[in-house]
């Protein structure tokens, strides 16, 4: 089942990642000035600048702060860096706090080398830690599954089953788990993943791109929504059919659209998210 087409840009989000080249200031007053509906901002567009002042820049422009990308990255051999993890991973949450973020999306981690499913343990262990802190913030975490070509050392957690088992078995309503098309769209048993995922109050987040053919890249040669073969209308459909209503977040990595004018990629997305999402 697809879902009805879009006829406005209330419920579209981008990403800062997405404009990459534009300062997280640009990108507000354009985001705005087109009329998109929220913005998700990325740590390092934060860097040297005030993070309660930016927050509230954005919501002057009108934009939604939808999350902060990223936490995660809880694998790790030593005892050290997974303790040094824990510590980022607070540290993203105080920031999403002084942002105005509801939620830190989370990129798990894995280990070359190290089995996925020691990884996997050290992902939930990770999680399991923050929590507390999680819940005196007032944001929650949401599990990004990654494709499984990231499996080996950006994350262990490659299949919305296994985000919903490790939100389960956490069973916080501090843990959400963060639906992303590029990395889901080949699973077949994503139709039922979601809507067990939206029977659990789990579903958070709702990613959005295309997968080219052939691909260039596969880091950063994300399409545009109806540039490839992903059929984003449907995966939204089910996510609306398991009671999803928050943003479609717009989050595309591209060297092609990085090195065009911003302006010209923008009104592209606007274009592609109502035509083709």
């Amino acid at each position: 089942m697809s879902a009805k087409p879009l006829t406005d840009l209330s419920q579209l989000c981008i990403h800062t990642i997405t404009t990459k080249p534009w300062p997280i200031e640009t990108a507000a007053t354009r985001f705005s000035e087109a009329g998109v509906g929220g913005i998700t901002v990325w740590r390092d567009a934060l860097a040297g600048r005030n993070i309660r002042a930016t927050g509230q820049l954005l919501r002057d422009e009108n934009l939604t702060i939808v999350s902060l990308c990223r936490g995660g990255f809880f694998s790790h051999s030593e005892v050290s860096g997974r303790q040094a993890a824990i510590d980022d991973n607070r540290k993203a949450i105080d920031e999403a706090a002084e942002l105005g973020a509801p939620h830190v999306v989370l990129v798990c981690g894995a280990v070359p080398g190290q089995p996925l499913t020691e990884s996997r343990k050290q992902i939930r262990d990770g999680i399991a830690a923050v929590l507390d802190h999680a819940e005196a913030a007032g944001v929650k975490v949401a599990i990004e599954p990654l494709h499984p070509m990231y499996a080996d050392n950006r994350s262990a957690v490659n299949t919305l089953g296994q985000a919903n088992d490790m939100a389960e078995e956490l069973a916080s309503l501090w843990v959400g788990v963060a639906v992303d098309v590029y990395h889901l769209w080949w699973d077949p048993t994503l139709e039922q993943e979601i809507a067990r995922c939206g029977k659990n109050g789990n579903l958070t987040a709702f990613h959005i791109c295309d997968w080219k053919t052939p691909t260039t890249d596969f880091l950063n040669d994300r399409g545009l929504m109806g540039e490839g073969c992903i059929n984003v209308r449907q995966i939204r459909g089910w996510a609306e059919a398991a009671g999803f209503n928050g943003f479609n977040e717009v989050e595309i990595f591209s060297t092609t659209y990085w090195s065009g004018d911003q302006i010209v990629f923008l009104e592209k997305i606007k274009h592609a998210y109502l035509n083709n999402s």
